[in-house]
C-alpha cells in the first residue's frame, strides 16, 4: 500500500487522527460524569462506615479541592510547541525566487526570532503521549499517597489512614498552522486535541484492617484551549535577530474534564536568536497573565545542523506558575472529637519552579516535509511529574 501526502489532504489526516483519539471516550461522557467528578468520588466516597468515630468530611473535601486544583493547573498550562515552521524563506531578487534563510530547522518548544517569510505558510501535526507518575515527589501509582488520616494527639501514629493510587494518561494531537503576513510578521494557530484517562482506587486502613472505599475510572476527549499567536521580528542583522511574540489562549477546553482553564490567557515573549549558521542559539523570556494563573518562564535552545537535511535541538525550559504551590500534609484539630487531629492535603502557598529538558532531531524527508522526534524529560520533582515523554511530529511548508 502506498500513502501519498498532499497539501489538499492535510485536513483529512487531521480528522482521522482526531477520530482515533476520541475512540472509546464516550464511556465516561455518556453518563454525564466528568473527570473532576470521578476524582471527587475517589477522594470523598465512604463505602465503609466505622461505629467508633465520625470522620471529618471537610478534610476529604479539602484534599479533593487541593488535588483537583493542582491537576487542572498542570494539565491545562502545559507549553505548546512552537507554531513556527521549520523552513524560513526570503525572496532573493537576484535569483528571482525564495531561498532558505538558515540551515537550521529550529527548536521544538523554544521559539526563534526568524520569521517564515512573506506569503509562506506551514502546517504541522504533533503527537505526544504522557504518563504521570508523581505529584510533588509523592508516587501516584503505588498506593502510598496519603490523602487523609486521623490521629489522637497522645499516640505516635494515625489509627485511620486513607491512601490513593491514581493513574493519569493523556494522548495529545496538536495541529499547527503558521503564515507569514510580511517578511517580519507571522500569524499562527495551535489546536490541541486531548484524550485523557484517569483511574484510581482509595483504600482505608482502620486499626490495621484495610477496606476499599472507592474505585473508578473515566475517559474524555476533545479540544483543549486553542492558542493564537503573532510574532514580529524587531531586529535583523548578520549576527542575530530579536523578535516579540504575543499569544492568546482561548477558553475552548472543558474545565470539568481538565482540558481547559475556563478563562482567556495572554502571554508576551521576547525572543533572541544568533545569526544563521550551522549552530544557532535561542533564548526566550515570557510573562503570562489572565487564565488560571500568572506565569513567568525562561527557556533556551542550541540547534546544530550537521547537514542540510538534519537539525539537532537541545532545549531547557523553566516555569514558575504562581498559583501552583507544593502540596503538604497539614494536621488540624478535628471538629468532631476532642484530642484528635485530622490530616489533609493543602497547598503550601509558595509557588514552585519546574524545569524540563528537551532533546531530539528534525529530518528533512523530502522537499519541504520534516519528520521530528524528541523526548521531554522533567528535571524537578515539583508539581505533576511525568515519565520521559516521547513526541513525534510531521511538518509541511508550502513554499511559494
Amino acid at each position: 500500500m502506498t500513502i501519498r501526502f498532499e497539501g489538499s489532504r492535510l485536513k483529512v489526516v487531521a480528522l482521522v487522527a482526531f477520530l482515533v483519539l476520541c475512540a472509546g471516550a464516550p464511556s465516561a461522557m455518556a453518563q454525564d460524569t466528568s473527570v473532576r467528578d470521578i476524582l471527587s468520588f475517589l477522594l470523598t466516597n465512604r463505602a465503609v462506615s466505622t461505629g467508633d468515630f465520625g470522620r471529618d468530611q471537610q478534610a476529604a473535601e479539602a484534599t479533593r479541592d487541593t488535588m483537583a486544583r493542582a491537576l487542572l493547573l498542570e494539565l491545562t498550562t502545559l507549553p505548546i510547541t512552537t507554531s513556527s515552521g521549520g523552513f524560513s524563506f526570503r525572496f532573493n531578487p537576484a535569483l528571482g525566487t525564495a531561498e532558505r534563510v538558515t540551515p537550521s530547522f529550529g527548536p521544538f518548544f523554544v521559539d526563534r526570532a526568524t520569521t517564515a517569510g512573506h506569503g509562506q505558510a506551514s502546517v504541522s501535526f504533533t503527537y505526544r503521549y504522557s504518563s504521570y507518575e508523581s505529584l510533588d515527589n509523592q508516587s501516584l501509582g503505588d498506593g502510598t499517597l496519603v490523602t487523609t488520616a486521623n490521629k489522637f494527639r497522645d499516640e505516635a501514629a494515625p489509627f485511620d489512614v486513607d491512601t490513593l493510587s491514581l493513574k493519569i494518561r493523556s494522548n495529545t494531537l496538536t495541529v499547527f498552522g503558521n503564515y507569514g503576513i510580511t517578511d517580519r510578521l507571522d500569524l499562527g494557530v495551535a489546536v490541541p486535541l486531548v484524550n485523557l484517562t484517569l483511574s484510581g482506587r482509595r483504600v482505608n486502613t482502620y486499626k490495621g484492617t484495610a477496606f476499599e472505599e472507592a474505585q473508578g475510572s473515566g475517559q474524555t476527549a476533545g479540544i483543549a484551549d486553542v492558542a493564537v499567536r503573532g510574532k514580529l521580528q524587531l531586529l535583523r542583522s548578520n549576527s542575530g535577530q530579536l523578535a516579540g511574540d504575543f499569544e492568546l489562549r482561548l477558553p475552548t477546553g472543558a474545565v470539568e474534564d481538565l482540558r481547559g482553564t475556563g478563562h482567556a490567557a495572554y502571554r508576551g515573549s521576547l525572543i533572541a536568536s544568533t545569526g544563521p549558521a550551522w549552530a544557532e542559539g535561542h533564548a526566550n523570556a515570557s510573562l503570562t497573565f489572565g487564565g488560571i494563573s500568572r506565569e513567568q518562564a525562561v527557556s533556551g535552545a542550541l540547534n546544530i545542523a550537521p547537514s542540510e537535511r538534519v537539525t539537532l535541538s537541545f532545549e531547557a525550559l523553566a516555569r514558575r506558575i504562581e498559583a501552583l504551590s507544593a502540596i503538604r500534609a497539614v494536621s488540624q484539630p478535628s471538629p468532631l472529637i476532642a484530642g484528635m487531629d485530622t490530616i489533609r492535603l493543602l497547598p503550601s502557598g509558595d509557588p514552585t519552579i519546574t524545569v524540563t529538558a528537551v532533546g531530539g532531531l528534525r529530518w528533512n524527508l523530502t522537499s519541504t516535509w520534516l519528520l521530528n522526534g524528541y523526548v521531554t524529560l522533567p528535571l524537578t520533582n515539583h508539581g505533576l511529574k511525568a515519565r520521559p515523554i516521547p513526541v513525534v511530529a510531521l511538518d509541511y511548508s508550502f513554499v511559494r
